[in-house]
């Protein structure tokens, strides 16, 4: 994932809602109900852990008891100190006093509550990232207590890179044209984006290998990460660990997928890796935040959204403008002959969709208008309007022209483009014979696509030879 490149927008849910998901977070909620529990005569070990005497009266005030227990408290002292709720107050006696972040969950803004959690999920995601604890103390056992780093096959820049492109990948799931946001992703699925390429036929076993043993520290990562709310976790099924010797059968169906395991984001999840999407310096838009900018920036800022986020972004901007005002506008900014100006008209007649009858002066206005009479007559149209002047053929050829050009730029050389390339030809007899003296930017490039996109070879041929004589005009 290219930080250059702008990603589809993310969809999130009010800030006040996810402040109140951040809260409930089982992690989140211990580290403060420790924070608060923490007192004077509370004691920390020199790198700031709760001292072993302490684990008893903290698991108590958290209600946990069992063999686990220290583990989870140990976890959730841990988030407290990183996320500024308890605060070290004399390293050598090791006192600690309330963080003053800790009173931000009560006092604050929902974006302070929201910061707080994501200094709390920073911690969750190094330790995730960090090698098995018993690894560790073998390692060190071998080394007469110096760690080497290499005995453990474990490298920290590249785990942390290899969670965060897992992550990457799950954001991308999340927020693209196709996703519905809650459909979990099988854990398998999300291991290969990372590991195998694209392009790659038949994988090796040596990269099936390396997918499995992925899919398993995966497996471990995101059981760390669901309890602060990152993620909802189906972990893989315990039992198709317990022969070591032998590989599980492949999945057959969706039932046994999921026991491989299944993920996805929360909406909570979703922010936060907006925003550390956003600390990393990539282009990470959310839906709405084009609702206060002209009807300039809605148009060129939509024109690489997948429709559906198109649309809500759209919907918002109306929202907070009068119809006929917002349709001036809308018209006004669709204007020009830059390679970008089809596809704002594409997204403007889109916009205009969304707007009532009481837009129709705006549109009557550019029926004259050589860039908008014909989008202004297809609207009007639509909309029962009467006494429409019928358009010139120019303006049809000009219009058709746009359209594809507009389709060119939003889906490239899709199958809806080439159906429409078809039925073009077909329904107007000299088609090509007409289209190439059109006084158009982009005619010449559209031409050129018919013929790449027409089955047809003698229709191809002819798109093409228009396209040699449109480029031949405007040359001259």
């Amino acid at each position: 994932m290219s930080d250059s490149s702008t990603l589809p927008p993310a969809r999130l849910h009010p800030e006040a809602e996810l402040a109140r998901e951040a809260l409930a977070a089982p992690l989140l909620s211990r580290a403060v109900r420790l924070a608060r529990w923490a007192g004077p005569d509370t004691r920390v070990e020199a790198g700031g852990e709760l001292a072993e005497e302490q684990l008893g009266a903290a698991a108590e005030a958290l209600g946990l008891d069992g063999d686990q227990a220290a583990a989870d408290v140990g976890e959730a002292w841990r988030v407290a100190v990183d996320a500024g709720l308890v605060e070290i107050a004399d390293e050598e006696r090791g006192t600690v006093r309330a963080g003053a972040d800790l009173a931000l969950l009560t006092g604050g803004s929902p974006q302070d509550v929201l910061g707080v959690w994501l200094a709390a999920l920073e911690a969750v995601l190094a330790e995730a990232s960090a090698p098995d604890l018993g690894a560790l103390v073998d390692a060190m056992a071998e080394s007469d207590g110096e760690l080497d780093l290499t005995s453990l096959d474990w490298d920290p820049e590249a785990e942390a890179e290899f969670l965060d492109g897992v992550l990457g990948n799950l954001y991308l799931l999340t927020v693209g044209e196709d996703a519905t946001g809650d459909t979990p992703v099988p854990l398998p699925a999300l291991a290969a984006s990372v590991l195998i390429p694209g392009d790659m036929g038949e994988p090796s076993n040596d990269v099936l290998q390396q997918v499995s043993d992925a899919m398993m520290r995966l497996d471990d990562q995101f059981r760390l990460l669901e309890p602060i709310g990152l993620v909802a976790y189906r972990p893989v099924d315990e039992a198709l660990m317990t022969d070591t010797d032998e590989e599980p059968a492949a999945p057959v169906d969706d039932t046994d997928v999921a026991r491989y395991g299944m993920v996805r984001l929360t909406p909570l999840g979703l922010y936060g890796l907006r925003a550390r999407l956003l600390e990393a310096g990539f282009a990470a838009p959310a839906v709405g935040d084009l609702a206060d900018k002209g009807a300039d920036v809605l148009l060129d800022g939509t024109a690489g959204y997948p429709p559906a986020a198109a649309h809500a972004e759209t919907e918002g901007w109306l929202a907070r403008r009068e119809a006929l005002a917002a349709a001036r506008d809308l018209l006004a900014a669709a204007r020009g002959t830059d390679t970008g100006a089809p596809l704002r008209r594409l997204r403007c007649q889109q916009a205009l969709a969304l707007v009532g009858p009481e837009a129709e002066p705006a549109l009557r206005e550019v029926l004259d208008d050589a860039e908008l009479g014909g989008l202004a007559r297809v609207w009007l149209a639509e909309h029962g309007a009467r006494d429409v002047p019928p358009p010139p053929e120019s303006m049809v050829f000009w219009l058709t022209v746009d359209t594809v050009a507009a389709q060119l730029a939003a889906e490239g050389n899709s199958e809806e483009l080439r159906a429409l390339v078809e039925g073009l030809a077909a329904q107007h007899s000299g088609f090509f014979a007409t289209a190439w003296r059109v006084d158009h930017p982009a005619t010449a490039d559209v031409l050129e696509a018919m013929g790449r996109l027409h089955p047809d070879k003698k229709i191809a041929k002819e798109a093409r030879k228009a396209a040699f004589k449109a480029r031949s005009q405007q040359g001259n």
